[in-house]
């Protein structure tokens, strides 16, 4: 009787939530729109205060590195491609002639830091924790809504960041503004990472690859068709820093063609190819978030000492998911 009343309720449930997500679908443009803008107006508010910098002998690049940055995330929708590879290019260059520079940050108040420690202590991880919650919720609830549950859940998180706090949104400003410029041109590597992985599927560099690895792995042999697999992706993990940009490209040139075509499993071997690139994601500074990120934030003395501690892990890995690949996906 309770199975039959469970199945009931869960199937009412789900039935309510496939309604609800038909009507709330055509919101998800506007409401992704709506995220876009305000990530934008938080670097324009860093390109603002690097400008009215007068320490910072760089503070005209600075700014405007982080003017165009807020730009295309306010104007991605309206501007033509164009026009936006054009300014992706002149912020590639601001960085590659140095001319991003953090300059003076906001000063924090140590005696006032530590009294606010002290009050809220280990609470102050329920914001963060409530944005992943509320992603995954959002995520899984609202199909339609998956693109927009980080943004949804960062919102409810930095609410509950000032409602805790008790901070002035002066201040929630003068945080973002020493956030964004301590993890500096690191922090726009995610999407021109995703974008670059995008293009070179479109591209056709998977097909290029096969015909590269076809001349050098026997066709027939499964533990060469497996470290091709791997090794494939941890290197073009390392090149990308990113695993997901890369699992399009080898899967489609070395995957398919040396493993499934074999008898490997695609899912087996499909999620441990994942894996497999997130061990060149420890072993690159590419991979901004996890390794050039942390270096910044602790002040480091070598902005490689990151990648240096986690290389030896990296390729214990490796070795573990050529074995793993080969016993488990045939």
């Amino acid at each position: 009787m309770n199975t039959i009343l469970y199945s009931m309720v869960m199937g009412s449930l789900g039935q309510n939530l496939s309604q609800l997500n038909s009507q709330l679908e055509p919101f998800v443009p506007s409401i992704l729109e709506v995220i876009y803008w305000v990530i934008g107006l938080q670097l324009l508010h860093v390109a603002w205060c690097t400008y009215q910098d007068q320490t910072n002998d760089r503070r005209i690049g600075t700014a405007l590195f982080w003017f165009l940055s807020g730009l295309t995330f306010i104007g991605g929708s309206y501007l033509p491609a164009n026009v936006t590879g054009m300014i992706i290019c002149v912020i590639g260059l601001l960085t590659l002639f140095k001319q991003v520079k953090i300059g003076q940050l906001p000063q924090v108040d140590q005696a006032k830091a530590e009294q606010r420690a002290r009050q809220i202590g280990p609470k102050i991880f329920v914001p963060v924790l409530t944005l992943g919650i509320v992603a995954m919720i959002v995520g899984l609830a609202l199909s339609s809504f998956s693109v927009v549950s980080v943004g949804l859940g960062a919102l409810v998180g930095s609410l509950l960041i000032l409602i805790m706090t008790k901070a002035k949104g002066s201040e929630f400003l003068d945080e973002n503004n020493r956030m964004v410029q301590q993890v500096s041109t690191t922090g726009i590597l995610p999407q021109l990472l995703a974008a670059l992985g995008a293009v070179f599927t479109a591209a056709g560099v998977g097909e290029v690859i096969a015909d590269l690895i076809g001349g050098v792995v026997p066709a027939d042999s499964r533990f060469f068709g497996v470290l091709a697999y791997v090794l494939g992706m941890v290197i073009f993990t390392m090149i990308m820093g990113n695993a997901f940009a890369a699992f399009t490209v080898i899967t489609a040139g070395i995957g398919v063609p040396f493993v499934f075509a074999l008898g490997g499993n695609p899912f087996v071997a499909g999620a441990i190819a994942m894996t497999a690139g997130f061990c060149g994601t420890l072993l690159t500074p590419m991979a901004g978030n996890f390794n050039a990120l942390p270096a910044a934030l602790l002040e480091m003395k070598s902005e490689y000492r990151v990648i240096r501690d986690q290389a030896p892990v990296a390729i214990v890995m490796i070795v573990v998911h050529v074995a793993l690949m080969y016993f488990l996906a045939f």
